[in-house]
């Protein structure tokens, strides 16, 4: 007879330990889904949007992709106003909206496949995939109409996104910096020396001197 009430003692505290492991576990299915919510309603820095501005160097023309208002080209100078572009990218990918600095058109391909510049980028017509090359080149597909690539002819003049590949030359282009600006990642190489800093070496103490 004495074995039951320990028998029931122990049965009761299994389920105690049950009953406190199964609240544990809806307490953190819960915050977790929390913080899913809160973080997918309120982005961090990290999932914001970065902005680059740089130049397209086309392997076609020689010159630059340049946007002038509604109307697109690659025959734009290094270093032109019309041929700086603000690419916008998503942190997690490599989908890009291009839009000219001066004219804050977006370059967007339409269901014919023409290239075409727009003042509003939200459309899917107006993002491009990049796509890197073996060659140290990119090219940039439509997001939106598969296969169909940004390019222009020797003549600077845009190509129909149906009557380009991956492999024409007139769809390959170079990122570039603005004549004149350095390349961000050279800034950060090397250390200027000027007369302030060498008489700010002589009058720092040394340490190891008594």
């Amino acid at each position: 007879m004495s074995a039951l009430p320990s028998r029931f003692l122990y049965l009761c505290l299994h389920f105690l330990v049950l009953y406190f492991q199964l609240q544990e576990s809806q307490q953190t299915t819960a915050d977790f889904r929390f913080y899913i919510e809160n973080h997918t309603r309120n982005p961090d820095d990290l999932s914001r949007k970065q902005v680059r501005i740089y130049q397209l160097y086309s392997r076609t023309t020689g010159k630059h992709v340049q946007i002038l208002g509604k109307k697109v080209n690659a025959n734009g100078d290094d270093g032109g106003k019309y041929a700086l572009l603000v690419v916008e990218t998503e942190t997690f990918g490599s989908h890009i909206r291009i839009k000219g600095k001066e004219s804050e058109h977006y370059i967007c391909m339409n269901e014919k496949g023409k290239i075409v510049g727009r003042p509003d980028g939200r459309k899917q017509e107006c993002v491009f995939v990049e796509e890197f090359l073996e060659n140290n080149y990119t090219a940039l597909v439509s997001a939106k109409y598969k296969g169909w690539y940004l390019g222009f002819n020797r003549k600077g003049r845009p190509k129909k996104g149906s009557r380009t590949t991956q492999r024409q030359q007139e769809v390959h282009f170079m990122k570039r910096q603005p004549k004149g600006r350095p390349d961000p990642l050279e800034e950060f190489r090397f250390t200027t020396v000027t007369k302030r800093t060498r008489r700010a070496r002589r009058l720092k103490p040394n340490p190891k001197r008594n």
